[in-house]
């Protein structure tokens, strides 16, 4: 499992016109079962992603798909973890 922190390194002005092709990416990946959990960071900085892909190198040829980074306007710190507990509601994620 993953956590994936996007980090936004261009203005606002270009992450909006990028937001529609973003969340059509998301929707992608939601579908195929690779991300389970995403929203925006607080303050409006970047954003989060919880993801499940085979290995790290898959997802981040995954993530070199986002418009978002296709178009430098995000940087991606991605975290490798094993979940080990987990809330009744999540426990299928373990």
């Amino acid at each position: 499992m993953f956590v994936v922190l996007l980090t936004y390194v261009k203005g606002l002005d270009v992450v909006d016109g990028l937001l529609a092709a973003h969340v059509r990416f998301l929707e992608e990946h939601y579908a195929a079962g690779s991300f389970l959990l995403s929203g925006r960071k607080e303050p409006r900085t970047g954003g989060v992603i919880l993801a499940r892909a085979p290995s790290r190198e898959a997802l981040l040829d995954v993530l070199a798909q986002d418009p978002f980074a296709r178009e430098g306007a995000a940087r991606y710190d991605v975290v490798e973890f094993t979940p080990s507990k987990a809330a009744p509601e999540l426990a299928g994620l373990l």
